[in-house]
């Protein structure tokens, strides 16, 4: 099939080359003009492990191209996939200008050319229930006929993206007409090989299952980050309960890992944007508010865990930070955890260095030269009043602690992620903190 993918962002760049990956025609459509020019020039802007190998060879293949040319990649394609930013407004609600104004342009093109093939225009954008629609009525009042809008939303998760894609655990389709749906299921047929469920809906359920299936996430961390909490006050290890939770197969194992708060450019705005919208249609959603509130109170967890240790005095410390992105296997600093904490702490007065094997760039945009970044975590421990652990990148996993001991000017690790093993930790004489266990106070 002949696909035009509007926007090659994240979920454009991969939507689009997982599909030519496919044997399908994409042309992907972008107005920034850096971008389009890194694409054109076959560079990968985003770091998504796999991508680049099936980026590469799509472009040989000329089965995947880049464009500006809106209007050709409409008229020449069957599919027009819209990949477009739905960022948070100031009230939390999601913000559809590029959507509308996308659908707007291509009704003018279509209007222009009333003799078009029959366009299905699919929405893989995280919008509020009713989006769909909204888009129907904005192409049908430029009296545009022989199309379908078609809610179609991604379930990617960062860093597995391209596993996420070529795999799915389910496709949902939101279609209103047989057609839509026929060739919905036409065009993810070579997806469903390794028994990947395709389910069918109304857009409007396909919009709400979005939606629901984030902020039920969203819920899922809270909830552990709370318990953590708790198990910090009475002596419970939160691993430990973790395990016994997650063993009851009506719970299951996965998103129980407690921490500093969940980030990334989904969790958070989608949380809101379902906030916002429950409220307009008179069924606020309490629970997801407290799961906001909860979430923002957690990233500040481990800078409180800093000042109870140094006796509110940290002025003229120096931190060092493992990890910047908001989860391992991505460059995303959207909502990061570290973002929140490392400006606390230069706030109160103390001096940071990071590394992080991907995003200290992208950092930079958040951070600026308010903060040292170095080549790698050794170079960061040097000198450092204590070691703080932001993200669970496995290089982190297991690293040389004598080195780490000798470099710091005290031994003291304040793990947000729980990746550290605390008996080792415990016999080479570190305090050693943690989320949701005891902490190892090692006396002076």
């Amino acid at each position: 099939m002949k696909l035009a993918v509007i926007g090659s962002g994240y979920v454009g760049l991969v939507s689009g080359t997982c599909f030519a990956e496919m044997g399908n025609d994409v042309i992907c459509v972008d107005n920034n003009p850096e971008k389009l020019e890194k694409l054109k020039n076959a560079e990968v802007p985003i770091y998504e492990p796999g991508l680049d190998i099936l980026f590469y060879r799509n472009i040989a293949k000329k089965r995947l191209t880049f464009t500006d040319d809106l209007k050709s990649a409409v008229l020449n394609s069957e599919i027009i996939m819209l990949c477009l930013p739905t960022p948070q407004g100031e009230d939390g609600s999601a913000d559809l200008k590029y959507v509308r104004g996308i659908a707007n342009d291509i009704s003018k093109i279509l209007a222009e050319n009333p003799d078009h093939d029959f366009k299905l225009i699919v929405n893989k954008s995280t919008v509020p229930v009713g989006t769909s629609a909204d888009i129907t009525n904005i192409i049908k009042n430029h009296n545009v006929k022989n199309f379908e809008v078609v809610s179609n939303p991604e379930f990617l998760r960062e860093g597995y993206a391209v596993e996420d894609f070529m795999k799915p655990d389910r496709i949902v389709i939101g279609a209103s007409t047989e057609q839509a749906m026929k060739k919905m299921k036409s065009l993810y047929y070579p997806f469903t090989s390794h028994g990947s469920l395709i389910i069918e809906m109304n857009p409007e359920s396909s919009e709400v299952t979005k939606y629901a299936a984030n902020s039920y996430l969203a819920m899922r961390i809270t909830f552990m980050n709370e318990l953590a909490n708790f198990c910090e006050e009475v002596g419970a290890n939160v691993d430990l309960v973790r395990k016994g939770m997650g063993s009851d197969t009506r719970i299951g194992k996965k998103f129980l890992y407690a921490g500093i708060g969940y980030g990334g450019s989904c969790f958070p705005k989608d949380v809101n944007a379902l906030i916002k919208t429950s409220k307009e249609k008179g069924s606020e959603m309490r629970l997801l508010s407290m799961v906001d509130q909860v979430n923002k109170d957690q990233k500040m967890v481990i800078v409180k865990k800093i000042l109870k240790h140094f006796n509110n005095e940290v002025e003229g410390k120096k931190f060092a930070v493992w990890g910047l992105a908001f989860k391992p296997n991505t460059d995303d600093m959207r909502e990061a955890p570290s973002v929140v904490i490392i400006n606390e702490l230069l706030k109160l007065g103390a001096t940071v260095t990071a590394y992080d094997p991907e995003a200290m760039e992208n950092a930079k945009f958040y951070l600026q030269d308010r903060i040292g970044y170095v080549k790698n975590q050794y170079d960061a421990v040097k000198d450092a009043d204590a070691l703080l652990v932001l993200t669970e990148w496995n290089e982190f996993n297991n690293p040389d602690l004598v080195q780490v001991k000798e470099s710091l000017k005290t031994p003291i690790i304040f793990d947000g992620r729980n990746v550290f093993n605390r008996r080792k930790t415990k016999q080479m004489g570190f305090t050693h903190y943690s989320i949701g266990k005891t902490p190892i106070i090692q006396k002076s």
